[in-house]
């Protein structure tokens, strides 16, 4: 068959065939509006097998007390503590990473731990609070969030990772006027990091 002697119109109405539903077979070859309803209707959903309707779900609506806005599951945690008509300053505040290492890790490398936070077992924070005396320092944490409030000074802390909140340590150095925190970090998979 030569290229040459193929009309663009027979050669677009083969297109049509190939591309029209199987399910919607017309016997009519040579009608111009079947290939135009036939296209109109194809478009890049239509490539593949043909999909199964996926089923409605309903939200399941808990009974509970009628006045209430919204459940206690849909408020992010620590959105207890946001004041935001609060008018303290918060303070400067730097979050480092720590991890145990030996010589046996620094000259042998002999354990898998490298410089990433992936491999570090604690987090320190240091936070900046002058003029400020240590009976004065209230700190609250739990396992994602670092509250603290002094007179002067406010820092709600979402923390990047979960921590212990029962086994940490706080320092107030009164020299530098920093209150350092340091919590044990308790992430989903550290035990593949410090097998």
């Amino acid at each position: 068959m030569d290229p040459d002697s193929v009309s663009p119109f027979s050669s677009l109405q083969t297109l049509a065939k190939l591309l029209a539903d199987p399910q919607e077979e017309d016997n009519d070859d040579d009608d111009l509006g079947s290939y135009s309803s036939s296209v109109s209707t194809v478009g890049p959903g239509n490539i593949g097998p043909a999909k199964q309707a996926e089923p409605t779900v309903t939200p399941n609506v808990k009974s509970g007390n009628s006045k209430d806005i919204w459940n206690s599951e849909e408020v992010p945690e620590g959105s207890e503590f946001d004041d935001i008509w609060d008018p303290r300053e918060q303070p400067e505040y730097e979050i480092l990473f720590k991890q145990q290492v030996g010589a046996e890790d620094i000259f042998l490398g002999l354990n898998r731990k490298d410089l990433s936070t992936a491999c570090c077992e604690d987090m320190l924070i240091k936070i900046k609070l002058p003029d400020t005396k240590s009976s004065d320092i209230t700190l609250d944490i739990q396992d994602k969030i670092l509250d603290l409030r002094t007179p002067k000074k406010k820092l709600l802390l979402h923390l990047p990772h979960p921590v212990d909140s029962k086994n940490g340590k706080a320092c107030f150095i009164s020299e530098k006027e920093t209150l350092e925190v340091t919590l044990r970090m308790k992430r989903e998979f550290d035990f593949i990091n410090f097998a």
